[in-house]
């Protein structure tokens, strides 16, 4: 049978669209899936489904759609007409009384039941986001994305896409995915750092939207090896500027969610007013942490890196988002720039956030290139792949900084999701890559 779904006879509204007073007692079609059904013996109640919301339609035993909706199964597709009905008892205060059903997509037994694990419904990852907190995440996560282009585009950077084969590793060799390239050795993208450095001559403010990869086996909460990686960098910026940038920046994106995902975020349970205002970041540099932690108990000196149960320690007591700074050299990436107060320390920052941790890694970028490359040969790299990248300090070589922010992260953090896999449609593990 071919369903005229273009034609105009079963041209639709979205669900969304008909939950409000000038639609109440008129007729509408709407088109979708349906997430649940309940039949007793005069009525059948089934809950559409599309991309705006969910509503509920009732089909009585007297209704030429009966037949219809009885046959008709969860996770079917089809088209539904009928009248709106404001009622208090119902779902977001509307339903729908059906006179017609046409059936397009049939659906078989739906697999998944309600008591079901976490990794059996990653298995099925194709249909398990069909769930409405699921679609709820996802439809956040667009936000966010939203979010950080509107920011930069309004504050004059331009987007700008760095390659993902690249010759040289981005910052760890150890963690970087490496693959043929036409008889020659090639890596994984883990940042757009160094290209990004180049094309400040060129654009001067620039940002970028891109999947990272991380060759991590890491399988906590909030660990992916393929992640969305927002990151920007800027020309003239040195560190305390960087600094209010990416507070302004995720300040931005939090303020957005909340007034425009307001309805997503309850669904949730995600406090809303919290994040329509976040109180003002904290700054706390490396020296006092490890002192702090001590303190309280942690066996910690300087020069250890921060796990995720100092970090969130850190923050979690805090209640808000902070910044870690100032962190020794041997901690970090080879192109940051040393602290010319403390040589072994350099101007970098991880901005942590509450139940979560690192959510943001930034730096000012080292410009003794010099340096740079003692510290490339101290973590067994060859400084000659990176003369492209040298190339910068011979010809106008600028002060600049950036910052890379996990998209994954940040969307745990607005919805309060139980790990990053939930915040990616497909999530990638060490130990997954299907569906």
């Amino acid at each position: 049978m071919v369903i005229p779904i273009y034609s105009k006879k079963y041209l639709a509204k979205t669900i969304s669209e008909i939950k409000s007073a000038q639609y109440s007692g008129k007729k509408v079609k709407l088109r979708g899936w349906i997430s649940k059904k309940r039949s007793l013996k005069q009525k059948i109640f089934l809950v559409l489904r599309d991309s705006t919301g969910h509503i509920q339609t009732v089909t009585s035993s007297d209704s030429k759609a009966w037949k219809s909706a009885e046959e008709i199964t969860t996770e079917s597709s089809c088209f539904i007409e009928g009248v709106v009905k404001k009622d208090p008892r119902a779902p977001d205060g509307y339903e729908l009384i059906v006179s017609k059903i046409l059936i397009v997509g049939l659906a078989e037994t739906w697999p998944i039941a309600r008591d079901t694990s976490s990794e059996f419904l990653r298995d099925i990852r194709h249909l398990s986001i069909r769930d409405p907190k699921q679609q709820a995440i996802l439809k956040i996560r667009s936000g966010v994305i939203s979010g950080f282009h509107e920011y930069f585009r309004s504050r004059g950077y331009h987007e700008h896409q760095s390659p993902s084969f690249t010759p040289t590793p981005g910052e760890s060799g150890a963690e970087t995915f490496e693959v043929k390239y036409f008889g020659k050795k090639a890596y994984l993208t883990q940042t757009w750092q160094l290209y990004a450095e180049m094309m400040l001559p060129v654009l001067e403010k620039i940002y970028t939207m891109a999947p990272s990869f991380r060759a991590d086996k890491s399988m906590t909460s909030r660990h992916l090896t393929e992640y969305w990686h927002a990151e920007a960098e800027t020309a003239w910026q040195e560190f305390p500027e960087l600094l209010q940038t990416i507070e302004e920046c995720v300040r931005y994106i939090c303020s957005k969610i909340s007034k425009e995902y307001a309805s997503e975020m309850t669904l949730l349970g995600s406090d809303v007013k919290y994040f329509s205002k976040l109180p003002k970041f904290k700054k706390l540099k490396y020296r006092a942490a490890v002192e702090e932690l001590k303190k309280a108990g942690f066996k910690i000196k300087f020069g250890d890196d921060l796990g995720t149960t100092e970090e969130k320690y850190l923050v979690d007591k805090r209640k808000i988002p902070l910044f870690i700074t100032h962190y020794p050299t041997s901690l970090k990436a080879f192109y940051m720039k040393r602290d010319e107060k403390d040589p072994d320390q350099v101007l970098a920052s991880d901005l942590l956030i509450p139940g979560i941790g690192e959510l943001v890694g930034s730096s000012e970028r080292s410009l003794d290139f010099e340096d740079v490359k003692k510290r490339l040969r101290s973590a067994g790299e060859d400084p000659k792949k990176y003369e492209f990248y040298f190339d910068s300090s011979r010809y106008g070589k600028i002060p600049h900084s950036g910052f890379g922010l996990g998209i994954e992260r940040l969307v745990m953090w607005l919805t309060g999701a139980e790990s990053v896999k939930e915040c990616i449609a497909f999530p990638r593990t060490p130990t997954r890559f299907t569906p």
